[in-house]
């Protein structure tokens, strides 16, 4: 399984729009083989960042959403990246 988690930084300005820009693309997405979730959303706190989970099955299936994914070129720049990709090796439940 691999997860893809983590945050940008945007202007504030720019934040509502770079999330309505990807809701397509998350729509999509989740409806992909091997799409166990993902979200791209407003951060509740910062005006400037926008949250980003994935959650994939294989690094296949990643792979080949990516190749048709098409994700909107918005124009907007990120004044930060702190995205990154985990590969997991085992899951059980957090709270049990």
């Amino acid at each position: 399984m691999l997860i893809i988690a983590g945050h940008i930084e945007i202007d504030a300005a720019d934040r509502d729009a770079f999330v309505e820009a990807h809701l397509d693309l998350v729509h999509r997405a989740r409806k992909a083989p091997g799409c166990l979730d993902v979200a791209i959303t407003a951060d509740p706190l910062d005006p400037t960042r926008v949250n980003n989970f994935e959650r994939w099955e294989s690094r296949e299936h990643l792979d080949k959403w990516r190749a048709v994914a098409a994700a909107p070129n918005t124009g907007i720049s990120f004044k930060s990246n702190q995205v990154m990709e985990y590969t997991v090796t085992n899951e059980r439940p957090p709270f049990g």
